[in-house]
């Protein structure tokens, strides 16, 4: 085979001089042998389907004769071309494909440009397009690491495969996210293929909206399928394990389109090694709004719903008072109010006129100034993403905004059920139509929704659901201002920033806080509101954005775990006993340990809060000799001096860590959240049951 070898500090790539397939990837400073030529090489991968009868119409890239390729005299670039490309059904096509291979000191970015010369519409390209991804040498395990609701999914690509579509929809075993809006950029901008001390990071290299889905699949498929292993030993086939950065750019006939460029690099650490990639990358374009100062200090909110869809009025608007003396009472600083808006919570949607059953406007408007006048803030729930399905605003006029499919018709989430059994039972749920933020008049209709909040002189607003439109994904209504096939991703900052330019001048200290913002939303949100009640959360935004404001919730009795893990992860707590449905009272065991909690948080702010977070980097806790989890490493800024927060989530049993530094530097004496004592660490940090301590020098 005569092949072209380009490389850097980090990578030696060699591609096929006559099919331009890329045949082998060494990461050479891990002695990895990323991609063998083992199996068939891949460079890219079309669909364009000829009509709706004969949709599937692919073009492999790997079939295809280059026609021109043309490499800089420095080695550090290649310009690969394709033309006239073969279709399996329609054959020929006037389709140029050019493929740009640009390596910097430790990256190579792929830069595809589809030239469509065809009458057919080019839907799908796979490009990079890596033909049977290697695990590490002596690993153990082998998976995908992937944006999820502020943490991350897992899934194994080896020994096992997990599968992710139904088998009947597919020939081979696939990984897409299955959650539509997770499937990859601008939601999910990166993706870790790595073992535990490894990997390889793929991440878009430009801060586009287009819609980049991260794939990988499994040919021919499982040796044994009873557990997804991937080699069945004896007789089995080999198993090639397939990666893709899917583009889905709708290019026209006639049209011209550069797609969003796409980095790998490989990395030696744990994810947050990969995470580190991407963080600096991203540090030379996004900036952070400036936090309202009272969301700066140490504090804790309330969310409390006071009406749904099955119309519980829990709440007038006259009551809340004695809620915000509640929260006063507690020292919370902030109440979230959920279901104020008439209909309720999940219903009316996008109308946030305050509901007349629980009072009027200007009760409403009375009652957060009073709040306001106990020191606490009032923060509003809203939501702009939908449009209620049932309501006649819908029907006679909205329903023109919604986001279209290519068949002219609306996408539609199934909704949420509440309170009642016919409700949950699915039977009379109201359908959420997601609207199309491309079109600058649902953009308009939003903004007169938001001025009702400003008129009411709430805080701030919590805009729930702010990280999807979910199922959507592209729109195709051009009747909206966009091109056909447009990535509805591409405004969701934007409104947040009209929406600031109205708050400015009104209340200049407004905050902007969304459902688990992903990172890029960040660009325009103050917080970030997520749930996170699991012993195994990946803390990955709180490690994306170590200086924003995060909060998850707390509902148990007795969520000592749940405050523990704030405690690591420097979230808010919001306190929410009967799933945001009650008061600070009902659950005084949780109350009195947060108090605890931030208390020490506030004294030790220096690391705890104002502090960079970590994570497990720059330390070991060890029980046993044994690697304990979890814990959280924070520096100050002030002086570089570590601090160390561990918990023991085991609700039984006391245990005894050990902590060490990787700078050698000493952790002298601890305190636990629930006594004001320091004592030693010389002899380890003693953690009782549901526990947390902070170690430091």
């Amino acid at each position: 085979m005569n092949t072209l070898t380009l490389q850097n500090q980090t990578l030696q790539l060699k591609f096929d001089r006559q099919t331009g397939a890329l045949v082998e990837i060494l990461a050479q400073e891990l002695n990895w042998p990323v991609l063998t030529s083992t199996h068939e090489g891949l460079s890219f991968r079309l669909l364009v389907p000829l009509s709706e009868e004969r949709r599937n119409n692919p073009v492999y890239g790997e079939q295809q004769t280059l026609t021109a390729l043309d490499v800089a005299p420095d080695g550090r670039k290649a310009l690969f071309t394709w033309d006239n490309v073969i279709s399996e059904v329609g054959g020929p096509l006037p389709v140029k494909f050019h493929l740009e291979v640009t390596l910097t000191d430790r990256q190579v970015i792929f830069i595809p440009t589809v030239e469509n010369r065809s009458n057919y519409i080019v839907e799908n390209v796979y490009c990079p397009y890596l033909g049977d991804i290697q695990h590490p040498p002596q690993a153990e395990w082998f998976k995908t690491f992937l944006y999820t609701y502020a943490t991350a999914n897992e899934w194994s690509l080896w020994p096992t495969y997990q599968n992710l579509r139904g088998y009947y929809g597919v020939d081979y075993p696939t990984q897409f996210h299955p959650g539509a809006p997770f499937v990859g950029a601008p939601m999910a901008p990166f993706i870790l293929l790595r073992s535990y001390r490894q990997g390889l990071y793929a991440g878009v290299n430009a801060p586009s909206s287009e819609l980049v889905a991260w794939h990988t699949e499994l040919r021919p498929g499982y040796g044994s399928s009873i557990d997804w292993r991937v080699s069945g030993g004896l007789h089995a086939p080999e198993a090639a394990t397939r990666f893709a950065a899917v583009h889905v750019p709708y290019v026209q006939p006639g049209e011209t389109r550069t797609l969003t460029p796409i980095a790998i690099q490989p990395f030696r650490g744990g994810w947050q090694a990969g995470c580190d990639i991407y963080k600096q990358w991203r540090a030379t374009w996004m900036k952070p709004p400036e936090v309202p100062n009272w969301a700066r200090q140490p504090h804790a909110w309330q969310q409390i719903h006071i009406n749904s869809p099955e119309d519980e009025l829990r709440l007038s608007f006259r009551d809340l008072p004695q809620v915000g003396a509640e929260c006063a009472r507690h020292g919370v600083k902030a109440i979230q109010l959920v279901g104020w808006n008439d209909g309720g919570q999940d219903q009316g949607n996008p109308s946030h006129d305050p509901d007349p059953r629980l009072g009027t406007f200007a009760e409403l408007k009375q009652a957060i100034a009073q709040c306001q006048a106990l020191g606490v803030k009032v923060i509003l729930f809203s939501k702009f993403t939908w449009s209620d399905r049932a309501t006649e605003r819908f029907r006679r006029d909205l329903i023109r905004l919604a986001i279209k499919d290519p068949y002219g018709d609306y996408y539609m989430h199934p909704g949420y059920q509440y309170q009642t059994a016919t409700q949950l039972l699915d039977i009379n749920t109201k359908r959420l139509i997601p609207m199309c933020f491309l079109s600058d008049e649902y953009l308009q209709v939003c903004n007169e929704e938001f001025k009702k909040t400003l008129e009411l002189g709430a805080d701030g607003i919590l805009f729930d659901e702010c990280l999807h439109h979910g199922p959507a994904l592209l729109c195709f209504d051009p009747d909206h201002g966009h091109r056909y096939g447009a990535p509805v991703y591409a405004n969701d900052r934007r409104l947040i920033q009209n929406f600031n330019q109205l708050s400015h001048s009104v209340n200049p200290d407004f905050l902007f806080a969304g459902e688990a913002c992903y990172d890029w939303e960040m660009e325009a949100y103050h917080l970030s509101y997520h749930r996170s009640e699991s012993k195994e959360h990946i803390p990955l935004s709180r490690y994306l954005l170590p200086e924003g404001l995060f909060m998850t919730a707390v509902t148990g009795f007795n969520d000592r775990n749940m405050i523990n893990q704030c405690l690591l992860y420097k979230y808010i707590i919001s306190y929410e006993p009967y799933n945001f449905k009650g008061h600070l009272d009902d659950y005084p065991l949780t109350i009195a340990y947060g108090k605890k909690m931030d208390a020490i948080r506030t004294e030790l702010r220096e690391y705890l809060w104002d502090g960079e977070f970590c994570h497990e980097v720059g330390a070991w806790v060890t029980r046993d000799d044994k690697l304990h989890h979890p814990y959280a490493v924070f520096v100050s800024r002030q002086t570089g001096k570590k601090a160390v927060a561990i918990a023991n989530y085991d609700e039984k049993e006391t245990i005894t860590v050990q902590v060490r530094l990787d700078d050698g530097q000493a952790l002298t004496r601890y305190q636990l959240v629930d006594s004001p004592e320091w004592k030693s660490a010389a002899d380890g940090i003693v953690l009782p049951p549901s526990s947390a301590a902070v170690v430091v020098g």
